[in-house]
């Protein structure tokens, strides 16, 4: 059984950062790309960004390029969500997710997810 843990969400002042953190488990996590996405209350979950397994490939969300960076560790299982600039909109519950495709943008094809961790963004 997969398991995917976010942490590192919280309340910050608009212009600010936060470092999200999703860890795994199992010796096969270099093999598949992981990707971020958010839900904001009323609206419809949306990407935010992936990375490749081998971290080379990356792809984001028009909204939070130049200011959102995905990272991985493949010796620590872990897949990284740099904030940098935090707008009011970017407040949304923030999920990671696991995909069997070399890079993926749409939820759909994605098979796991964690439960996700809350970012809100003051202004």
């Amino acid at each position: 059984q997969v398991q995917l843990v976010e942490s590192g969400g919280g309340l910050v002042q608009a212009g600010g950062s936060l470092r999200l953190s999703c860890a795994t488990s199992g010796r096969t996590f270099r093999y598949y790309a992981m990707g971020w996405f958010r839900q904001a209350p009323g609206k419809e979950r949306e990407f935010v960004a992936a990375i490749s397994g081998s971290g080379a490939s990356s792809d984001y969300a028009d909204s939070v390029k130049g200011r959102f960076t995905i990272s991985r560790d493949n010796a620590k299982n872990t897949v990284y969500l740099q904030m940098n600039s935090l707008k009011p909109e970017d407040t949304a519950v923030y999920y990671c997710a696991r995909t069997s495709l070399a890079i993926a943008t749409i939820g759909a094809e994605y098979d796991y997810w964690g439960q996700g961790t809350q970012v809100t963004v003051s202004s």
